[in-house]
């Protein structure tokens, strides 16, 4: 027969076995998949930053849109796909990724559920007191980069109120590292095909593989007003003029009485005519890497700007 005091014993014991066993096989949160990324600054400590900052004072910041696309790309896809590209640079160099909205300006997708779109107005000012708050830790050169076609006034505005307002310097992704981009092999496209299309399907094959429903994609059935209709052969063939007036009027907001707007032109979303079954993570992957290329080359030449001051 045990005594008291050895049945206690024996008693903690086994609850401090049970305990440890619980401990060693406690789960984690089942829907974490996150991994850490060199130079993204929502996964950084505030010493990390202090450690960038001895090395540059650069910073790349992608300006998206939470807007539908399609039956088979996710709301997010410029925010999220803007900010993969940009994490892709940061691999490459030393720039700082620092996303501050998901939202954009998206007016002319309000039809469609889940779309979410703030003023031009609200957009700047975001962005102009988180550069503001930048500049305060250090940084001074800002690279912006329009994820989404519809934000491109907004960070045309963006830029030249930083560089006219603050004590930064700051440039367009686009207009900055478009002289250093390699040809596109891809064939010119025959037909409409823009948003939520082949391109941007592709796009996101590689930069977010897990978040596209190939399957459910569908070619769109499009009903554009007449005259827009009868200038698609030139806008295809990227005549200019064309081009210029069809983006003008065409995805525009229901409110302007245009009839352009996603809803009223797309029966999926998607703005062109080809399937987007068409892309490929292949054509994803070159686009990619062509644009992280030219992005370097564009890095290294302001570093070395810079170097001589």
């Amino acid at each position: 027969m045990r005594s008291r005091k050895e049945y206690l014993q024996h008693v903690v014991f086994v609850l401090l076995i049970s305990l440890m066993s619980m401990q060693s096989t406690a789960q984690t949160n089942p829907l974490w998949t996150q991994q850490k990324v060199k130079n993204y600054l929502p996964h950084m400590t505030y010493p990390e930053v202090e450690a960038f900052l001895e090395k540059s004072d650069l910073v790349i910041i992608p300006v998206g849109s939470l807007e539908q696309h399609g039956d088979h790309l996710p709301i997010g896809t410029d925010f999220i796909n803007g900010v993969e590209r940009s994490k892709l640079i940061a691999q490459e160099r030393d720039v700082l990724v620092a996303p501050v909205l998901m939202v954009g300006q998206s007016p002319y997708h309000m039809g469609m559920a889940g779309t979410i779109t703030l003023s031009a107005d609200t957009i700047v000012q975001v962005h102009l007191e988180a550069v503001e708050s930048l500049i305060h830790h250090g940084f001074k050169r800002f690279i912006i980069m329009n994820a989404h076609g519809g934000n491109r006034a907004i960070t045309t505005l963006l830029v030249d109120q930083i560089n006219q307002t603050t004590a930064g310097v700051a440039v367009s992704f686009g207009q900055a590292v478009g002289p250093f981009m390699d040809p596109d092999p891809e064939p010119p496209a025959t037909v409409l095909d823009r948003h939520g299309g082949t391109s941007e399907t592709s796009n996101s094959l590689y930069l977010m593989p897990s978040l596209v429903q190939l399957d459910k994609a569908v070619a769109a059935e499009l009903t554009l007003p007449q005259h827009l209709e009868d200038m698609l052969p030139e806008v295809v063939d990227g005549d200019p003029t064309a081009l210029m007036l069809f983006l003008a009027e065409g995805l525009k907001a229901e409110e302007t009485g245009k009839k352009t707007s996603s809803a009223e032109m797309s029966s999926t979303g998607v703005w062109g005519a080809r399937d987007p079954k068409e892309g490929t993570a292949k054509r994803g992957e070159d686009a990619a890497r062509r644009t992280v290329n030219a992005a370097v080359r564009f890095i290294d030449r302001w570093n070395e700007y810079v170097g001589s001051q």
